[in-house]
């Protein structure tokens, strides 16, 4: 088991870029699948991107292709989000997540496959 922290979120204009970063206690960090998923009010939590624990595989959902770029630091067992051209429709609350026991290059996707999570930020995109 990991404990998640994310940290990074805030109030920002259309156009404008956020950067999350996700901390991970515990020394198997390396071992982890990372991903973020979003919950905007009234909607259910959505898978955004992973990243595979070997750090060689990517996958986003296809609103934010070309905007975010997920990144992983296993020295200071760190995953970030790097989040740019934000448009009001990515307001919601950010989750961290983490998933065990996978194969070195696979991503998941589904929030059942997540073995822990963080808290979650908010990151708010005004028009």
């Amino acid at each position: 088991q990991v404990q998640l922290v994310e940290s990074g979120g805030g109030l920002v204009q259309a156009g404008g870029s956020l950067r999350l970063s996700c901390a991970a206690s515990g020394r198997t960090f390396i071992t982890y699948a990372m991903g973020w998923f979003r919950q905007a009010p009234g909607k259910e939590r959505e898978f955004v991107v992973g990243i595979s624990w070997s750090g060689l595989n990517t996958d986003y959902t296809d609103s934010v292709k070309g905007r975010f770029t997920i990144s992983r630091d296993n020295r200071k067992n760190t995953v970030s989000l790097q989040m740019d051209s934000l448009r009001p429709e990515d307001t919601a609350i950010y989750y961290c997540a983490a998933a065990r026991g996978l194969q070195s290059d696979y991503v998941p996707q589904s929030s059942s496959e997540y073995d822990d999570w963080g808290q979650g930020t908010q990151v708010t995109v005004s028009s």
